[in-house]
């Protein structure tokens, strides 16, 4: 008589342990699955298949070594951060509903340039496939980006919409700074106007003048570079002014202190009049009262 076998999954250790603390005395009349000799259970074949989740078998396609771009799943992505992206380095190819790509990118955060994808561009990211790279140094992020661009090119004739020249709506480009403005040509050049009437002219043709030591991307002390670091946090569009600088700005920090009448730097003006230094613009953006501040 044939035996009626059940099997378990080989990868869980516990299965054998738990089903033997169930197992009836010898002295207790049982229905027994088994007519064959010998008394032990056996498992040699899967009657029943164990199932992973969907979300693990997705998970463990998505965070596969990576291959040809055709050979990639393509993995829908769905309105919510469902966690099925790996957090890896690699490369992914984002498709429209159309099932057309869009964008091909490179990044140190798989997981998370997904969701800033599916939150800025939602209409054009319907599904994505990504590979994870291994040692993910820039020479292999980018290598593994050109594979990809590469096949696709070659497939296509074309380059995916994202990728072409100019086109800022996947990758925004970082505003360019400004540059910290000079109050006179030069050192050594006559001025036809004091200093003091130049500081008050800057003050009242800009909105927001900050007057600190060092650059604006080079700022020379900590309170410098605290007030730069708040404005810009803020998306504050200011002028800034060196006062350390002697070939442009000679004599600006001495002029600068009798005009406002405050001694140390930074100097922060708005709308022409000081609103303080470091302390205060501190004080006042960990009270959140910056925005409305500098909107007024």
């Amino acid at each position: 008589m044939a035996a009626f076998t059940l099997s378990t999954p080989a990868h869980s250790p516990f299965s054998l342990r738990i089903l033997s603390n169930f197992c009836p005395s010898r002295n207790t009349p049982t229905l027994s699955l088994y007519s064959l000799p010998k008394p032990a259970l056996t498992f040699p074949s899967t009657s029943l298949n164990h199932r992973t989740p969907l979300r693990n078998r997705r998970l463990n396609v998505v965070v596969s070594a990576l291959r040809k771009l055709a050979d990639t799943e393509l993995v829908t992505v769905s309105s919510v951060d469902d966690g099925i992206f790996p957090t890896d380095s690699g490369v992914y190819a984002i498709y429209d509903g159309n099932g057309d790509l869009q964008f091909v990118g490179i990044t140190r955060n798989l997981a998370a340039s997904v969701l800033t994808h599916k939150k800025s561009v939602p209409d054009l990211c319907s599904s994505i496939k990504v590979g994870v790279v291994e040692n993910p140094d820039k020479t292999a992020l980018t290598e593994a980006w050109k594979s990809w661009m590469q096949e696709h090119i070659a497939a296509t004739g074309k380059v995916p919409p994202g990728n072409e020249s100019g086109n800022t709506t996947w990758v925004k480009k970082a505003p360019r700074k400004k540059s910290d403005l000079r109050l006179t040509p030069g050192r050594n050049t006559q001025l036809t106007v004091s200093l003091e009437d130049l500081i008050d002219k800057l003050v009242k043709e800009n909105k927001v003048v900050a007057f600190i030591k060092g650059s604006r991307t080079a700022p020379l002390c900590g309170f410098s570079q605290r007030v730069v670091s708040i404005l810009e946090s803020q998306g504050v569009d200011y002028e800034s002014v060196d006062v350390l600088d002697e070939d442009y700005n000679y004599g600006l920090r001495e002029t600068l202190k009798k005009y406002s009448n405050w001694p140390t730097f930074p100097q922060i003006f708005v709308n022409g009049e000081l609103m303080g230094g470091c302390d205060i613009l501190t004080s006042m953006h960990e009270k959140g009262e910056l925005a409305s501040f500098f909107n007024q």
